[in-house]
């Protein structure tokens, strides 16, 4: 029996990625309250939020300093126009930013979103190259399985046909490179005992192409959307030589593993390098507000400076860049970060969460592997262990667990066949306890263990 709030919501809400037919058997769940790692629905139950609210939220639900942060924005400036004006929060976060970024990161530029950051260094990319006399550079370059947001440009250099498939009549082409698969590898080898053989695919592309080729894109260590699959950081070593070589922009897409996720502030330092491009969002506003940058170097900002007459202006813009409020949640959240030891608190707890999980799904008979990097790990589910035979993708299995664990007081949102964890930071020792063991009683429940 539908409530009054469900009843409203599914009369007039279009919900994202959803089939909307599916709220038929699982109506939407409508959130009151959130505290720390906790969601509390309308009729009372709660939900431990293990994948951060769609990878967005860091310190918890309703924090105080966050909170405060926005009370005290609020009454000083909500919202001015970005181009001829500025404020005091986006350019102490700005400041503060670059401070903290791969060394050579110098400029940064505003926009909402994780899809809308990818947009700006293509479109940033691009019309380098163009105002350079690199004029047969107009195509990018991306890796299959990847995931990079929903506008057309941001579809146009992902690979993952659930979300692109319907569109590629209207979106530009790209060069495919083929992806890393550590756990199905060709090669027969492990991520953790490898000399990154995969890399030759990259090779052939850059040799054979690169003359075309503005940018290539990736999701350093982690394709998130992909399914949680993680390579060795030396493959991004690799990448950041080859396009030294090629003259080929790096875009590096940290809008999901930034800002701690991967055990550092950003994925990038793992292997050491700095990008062309580094896009973040998602965790930026710590889960609070949308907001998203691009940061790039200084060439590339001087390829645009010029006399207005020579038409080289960057004249992308959202209504809302900049915005005030979303900057001085950004700028406390790091300094929670700083003030508080964060990433070494992060390390802890992942190394806690890893123990703790390899030990629960490591023998599963259904578990082809866990794996994890940073404060991120991910259950992949098999129909057969040994040939590592994946689930038909029509049989939901990370569905039906997913609605089994919603249950239990669980939020573990699927990728097909992965189940992952990426919960916020503030998460305890005990509540780790229970999202390990609530999924395996959801996982067990489906399979009749």
């Amino acid at each position: 029996m539908l409530n009054e709030w469900q009843q409203k919501d599914l009369k007039y809400i279009w919900h994202p990625c959803s089939q909307m037919k599916d709220y038929e058997e699982l109506p939407p769940i409508v959130i009151d309250r959130g505290e720390g790692v906790w969601l509390y629905d309308i009729e009372g139950n709660k939900y431990l939020d293990a994948i951060s609210s769609w990878w967005t939220n860091l310190f918890g639900h309703c924090n105080k300093r966050l909170n405060d942060a926005l009370k005290a924005q609020v009454d000083r400036l909500e919202h001015v126009i970005f181009a001829n004006f500025s404020h005091k929060p986006a350019i102490e976060l700005s400041q503060k930013l670059i401070e903290i970024a791969p060394k050579g990161l110098g400029k940064v530029f505003f926009s909402d979103d994780g899809s809308t950051s990818v947009e700006v260094a293509l479109k940033m990319s691009f019309q380098y190259h163009q105002q350079m006399g690199n004029f047969s550079k107009l195509k990018f370059a991306c890796f299959t399985n990847s995931y990079h947001g929903e506008t057309l440009g941001a579809l146009s250099v992902g690979n993952i046909d659930l979300y692109s498939k319907i569109y590629k009549p209207i979106l530009k082409e790209s060069i495919k490179i083929q992806g890393h698969d550590c756990f199905r590898c060709k090669y027969n080898k492990t991520r953790y005992e490898c000399d990154i053989e995969c890399f030759e695919e990259v090779e052939k592309v850059f040799e054979k192409h690169h003359k075309e080729i503005c940018a290539v894109i990736i999701e350093p260590i982690i394709q998130c959307a992909g399914g949680m699959k993680i390579y060795p950081p030396k493959f991004l070593r690799l990448l950041r030589e080859a396009c030294n070589r090629y003259r080929v922009h790096l875009i590096a897409d940290e809008v999901a593993v930034g800002f701690g996720r991967t055990g550092k502030m950003f994925a990038c330092e793992h292997a050491g390098i700095t990008p062309d491009f580094l896009c973040l969002s998602k965790g930026l506003t710590a889960g609070y507000m949308p907001l998203a940058v691009t940061l790039t170097n200084q060439e590339i900002f001087d390829a645009f400076y010029a006399d207005y007459v020579e038409l080289k202006a960057f004249l992308h813009s959202h209504s809302y860049t900049g915005n005030p409020l979303a900057c001085a949640i950004a700028l406390e959240s790091l300094k929670i970060f700083e003030e508080n030891n964060v990433l070494k608190k992060i390390n802890e707890k992942a190394n806690y969460l890893e123990e703790l999980a390899r030990k629960t799904f490591d023998k599963h008979k259904f578990v082809g592997e866990y794996r994890q990097f940073g404060f991120i790990g991910a259950i992949e589910l098999v129909e057969d262990k040994a040939t590592k035979k994946e689930f038909d993708w029509k049989k939901r299995v990370g569905y039906h667990i997913y609605k089994s664990a919603l249950k239990k007081g669980l939020l573990i949102r699927p990728l097909g066949n992965v189940i992952y964890f990426m919960p916020p930071f503030v998460i305890e020792k005990n509540e780790i306890d229970f999202m390990i063991s609530g999924t395996l009683e959801a996982v067990n429940q489906f399979f009749g263990l």
